[in-house]
């Protein structure tokens, strides 16, 4: 066969078997990576599965089959926070610097703090199971956290500083006057969260 220009067209090369192999899996990491945008802009409830695959640039019809939908969806970036948890909570850190990293990770990508906001916020994303408390109850036991703290309280305090000033910018620029995007409101913050953990020991 020849184009119009009477060039003779090469024959199309069919995909070779990892390529095939390729494809899916590229689809489903477009898909993964669309679906923290939007849960992040929009939380679990306002989150179309058309506006995820828009996004990702993939027929809708792909959720379904790499998750099942946008619960396995929602499940499937849960499983990866804590693969990615995995790398920067070390329990034989100091307990300040474990807070530190945790506002670290949310400052260098707000997206699951912000999806973890609309989730207390709407109240329809899957529930998950009870949160393991024990390395905070070990910590007690060792002095990073006062005899008469609840860890489960600590807990809540712990989320609460690291979420504040991605979920509430405005309270930033209200109580700080400061954009809480700027290294030096974060470098202050970072600072702070450090002293308040800390006097939780005493």
């Amino acid at each position: 066969m020849k184009d119009m220009e009477g060039t003779p067209k090469r024959p199309r090369r069919a995909p070779a078997p990892e390529e095939r192999k390729l494809c899916p899996e590229r689809s489903r990491r477009l898909l993964l990576e669309a679906a923290r945008d939007v849960f992040a802009q929009k939380g679990f409830a306002g989150a179309r599965v058309q506006d995820i695959a828009d996004r990702a640039g993939v027929n809708k019809q792909l959720i379904a089959y790499h998750f099942g939908g946008k619960e396995g969806l929602y499940r499937e970036l849960g499983r990866e926070w804590l693969k990615r948890e995995e790398t920067f909570n070390d329990p034989a850190i100091p307990l300040d610097e474990l807070v530190l990293r945790y506002l670290r990770e949310a400052f260098a990508d707000p997206r699951a703090t912000r999806f973890n906001a609309w989730c207390g916020l709407d109240d329809a994303a899957p529930e998950e199971g009870p949160e393991d408390l024990s390395d905070l109850r070990r910590r007690q036991a060792d002095g990073e956290i006062a005899e008469d703290i609840d860890p489960a309280m600590a807990m809540l305090l712990y989320v609460s500083l690291v979420t504040a000033p991605i979920a509430l910018p405005h309270a930033v620029r209200q109580f700080f006057d400061a954009d809480p995007e700027s290294p030096e409101f974060r470098e202050h913050y970072a600072e702070q969260v450090r002293r308040v953990v800390r006097h939780l020991a005493t």
